[in-house]
C-alpha cells in the first residue's frame, strides 16, 4: 500500500530550484576528479569520474598520483597512446575497449594521446578495498592493501561492468545513484578476486535481508523519494555494509536496489498523477527525476503508456 503524500506549493518550488547532481563527473584535468568529488565522501566511497577527448592531434597529460587511493581506469573506447607509469613507458601504441590499468596511491603518471579517448576512472580508497576483500573471502585483509601491478588487464566481466557503468550516465543521475554505487562495488571486488587468489576460500553465505532491516530501508526510501538516493544511504538505513545489503536485499525482494528504488518511485508518481492537480514536470520532479522527458519515457516503459495518457484513463475510470 503506498502512503497518501500531498505535494505543496513550497515542495514544489524547492525540487525545481536544486541544482543538477551527477553520479559520473567530467575530468576537466586527466585522472583529477577533483571538480567532480565535492559532494562525496573520500573515505568510504568510490569516485566515478570520466576522462574524454575528441581531438586527434596529440595532447601530453600528466598526473602526481593520488595521495590516498588507488585508480582504476577502464577504457572505453579504442585509442592511441604513450603511457608511463612511475617513469616507465608502460604502453606505446593502440590501446583496445575494454582495457583495464590499475594505480597504487602516489605513483606518478603521464601519457601523449594521439586519437580521441574516453576513460572511466574509479578512485577508490582503503576503506572499500578493505570492504570489498573481506566481503569476497569472509575475513578481514592482514595489511594494508595494495595493487601494484600496473599491467594492462583484459577481463570479460571488468569490460562489460564498465560499459554498464557508462551507460548508466545521463542527465538524471540522480536517478542512478544507486545503480553507479553498486556497478562500482562489483568492479573492485572484481579487482580484488583478480589480485588475491586463495584456493580455498571461505565466503560468506549471503541470507535475505531479515524484514526488519528491510523495513527501515523502504522507510528511508519512502522518507527521501525526491531526493538522490545512494547504495550507501540505503545500507546505512539497515545498519549493514553496501556489499551485504544489496545482495541480501535483491534475496528478500528479488529486485536489486536501484530497480526498487526505480519501482518506487514511480509508484509514488502514479499516486500524485491520481491524487493531486500538479503537472507532469512538477510530479517527475518530486519523485527524484531530474527531467520530464527521462521520466515519460521510464514511466511508459514501466506502466505501459505515458503518464499524461496514463492519468486520463484512470480518472475517466473514477
Amino acid at each position: 500500500m503506498i502512503s497518501s503524500l500531498s505535494l505543496p506549493p513550497e515542495l514544489t518550488a524547492s525540487v525545481l530550484h536544486r541544482s543538477p547532481m551527477s553520479a559520473i563527473g567530467a575530468e576537466h584535468q586527466w585522472r583529477d576528479p577533483a571538480d567532480v568529488g565535492r559532494d562525496v565522501d573520500l573515505q568510504s566511497d568510490i569516485l566515478v569520474s570520466r576522462w574524454t577527448r575528441n581531438d586527434f592531434g596529440p595532447l601530453e597529460v600528466t598526473n602526481p598520483g593520488s595521495t590516498d587511493h588507488h585508480c582504476i581506469a577502464m577504457n572505453l573506447k579504442c585509442t592511441s597512446l604513450t603511457f608511463n607509469h612511475a617513469g616507465r613507458t608502460l604502453v606505446r601504441g593502440r590501446v583496445a575497449a575494454g582495457a583495464v590499468q590499475i594505480t597504487a596511491p602516489n605513483v606518478p603518471c603521464s601519457a601523449v594521446f594521439e586519437s580521441a579517448a574516453d576513460v572511466l576512472h574509479l578512485f577508490v580508497p582503503k576503506q572499500v578495498l578493505d570492504e570489498c576483500f573481506e566481503d569476497t573471502f569472509g575475513r578481514p585483509y592482514s595489511g594494508e592493501i595494495q595493487i601494484d601491478d600496473p599491467k594492462l588487464v583484459r577481463d570479460p566481466a571488468l569490460e562489460r561492468l564498465g560499459q554498464a557503468l557508462a551507460v548508466s550516465q545521463s542527465e538524471d543521475a540522480m536517478l542512478g545513484k544507486v545503480f553507479t554505487d553498486s556497478v562500482s562495488l562489483a568492479i573492485v571486488s572484481r579487482v580484488i578476486s583478480r589480485q588475491f587468489t586463495v584456493p580455498e576460500r571461505k565466503t560468506r553465505a549471503s541470507s535475505a535481508l531479515p524484514s526488519w532491516r528491510l523495513n527501515r530501508a523502504i522507510e528511508y526510501v519512502n522518507a527521501h523519494l525526491s531526493e538522490a538516493i545512494g547504495l550507501t544511504d540505503m545500507a546505512n538505513s539497515a545498519g549493514l555494509t553496501r556489499m551485504y545489503f544489496a545482495s541480501q536485499f535483491r534475496l528478500a525482494t528479488g529486485m536489486s536496489p536501484h530497480e526498487y528504488l526505480l519501482r518506487r518511485r514511480i509508484q509514488h508518481a502514479q499516486q500524485l498523477l491520481l491524487e493531486s492537480p500538479y503537472k507532469v514536470l512538477d510530479i517527475a520532479l518530486s519523485c527524484g527525476f531530474r527531467s520530464q522527458s527521462h521520466f515519460t519515457t521510464v514511466f511508459k516503459r514501466m506502466v505501459g503508456e505515458p503518464p499524461y495518457c496514463w492519468r486520463n484513463k484512470a480518472n475517466v475510470d473514477q
